[in-house]
């Protein structure tokens, strides 16, 4: 959630080239042996607290999805994830970040990400949405999203989530030490080429442990030869495609991204160790 907005060059509307350390973490010193310039290494102990924060992001999520249907807005969405809050042991770890006034994320049909849940917001037959969630557990931060088809959807936007989905499985079957960074936007390319979806720049997937957002930053796209993935690195990976374009544009609430061109948006997200063995995929359940 809260994927991180590309810094845009002044005066040409197009995305800057991502600057290593602009998103650093601030690791505790408890964590800070496992860190490798702005990036934390996870140690197994962290990653088993992670992987209990995910459980619940996993579970929670499958609820919202499916209660996602025709007639229901997306403020009762939210209120669902608040009560399965209340009753765990977690915190949201959306509410109140930077302001953000919910605990998940709901972005129907031409938004993109960051959709704030509203009552009058209610899901058509044919829409489609997707729903952005996170937790933390004893101060470690699950995060997931999955883009939902509402009734009877078309099919290109059919299409769509499939191949949005098809990219994040593709991009996560590359997570091992054999592979660098800048692989993952290699293979979510090569996933979309045949299709000529709009691969979003403005928005990129990120580190995350003890904060939301940590180093590194995982684009989606191809942008030169990046570090080595190293066991003990989770990473969010999330490809958000578009019909049309890839340009965004951000609506007054200062939250909702859209598409330029308003043709529909989709998004899929895992948190994801890095471990000698492959990755390990921790939002999802068994």
């Amino acid at each position: 959630m809260m994927v991180f907005r590309v810094p845009r060059v002044s005066g040409f509307g197009a995305a800057a080239r991502l600057s290593p350390g602009v998103f650093r973490a601030s690791p505790s010193k408890k964590m800070a042996r496992g860190r490798r310039g702005g990036i934390v290494l996870k140690s197994p102990r962290e990653v088993d607290l992670m992987r209990v924060a995910n459980r619940h992001v996993a579970e929670i999520l499958q609820l919202l999805c499916d209660a996602a249907r025709p007639g229901v807005s997306t403020w009762a969405l939210d209120e669902i994830a608040r009560k399965e809050i209340a009753r765990r042991p977690i915190q949201s770890a959306f509410l109140g970040y930077g302001g953000y006034p919910a605990v998940l994320c709901t972005s129907i049909n031409e938004v993109i990400v960051h959709g704030i849940p509203r009552r009058h917001h209610v899901l058509k037959d044919g829409d489609i949405i997707g729903i952005d969630f996170g937790v933390s557990y004893r101060g470690y931060v699950g995060d997931s999203a999955r883009t939902v088809l509402i009734g009877n959807v078309d099919e290109k936007s059919r299409r769509l989530v499939e191949i949005t989905e098809l990219a994040l499985e593709r991009a996560i079957q590359i997570c091992t030490t054999e592979h660098r960074l800048s692989d993952i936007g290699k293979v979510v390319e090569a996933v979309c080429q045949d299709d000529d979806f709009g691969i979003v720049r403005d928005f990129v997937g990120h580190g995350i442990g003890t904060r939301m957002h940590e180093d590194p930053q995982v684009p989606n796209y191809y942008d030169g030869p990046k570090l080595r993935l190293r066991s003990g690195m989770v990473l969010a990976i999330e490809p958000m495609l578009n019909l049309g374009t890839h340009e965004v544009e951000v609506l007054d609430d200062g939250w909702t991204a859209r598409t330029r061109d308003g043709l529909r948006s989709a998004h899929f997200e895992d948190s994801i160790a890095i471990t000698d063995n492959g990755p390990e995929i921790l939002s999802r359940l068994d």
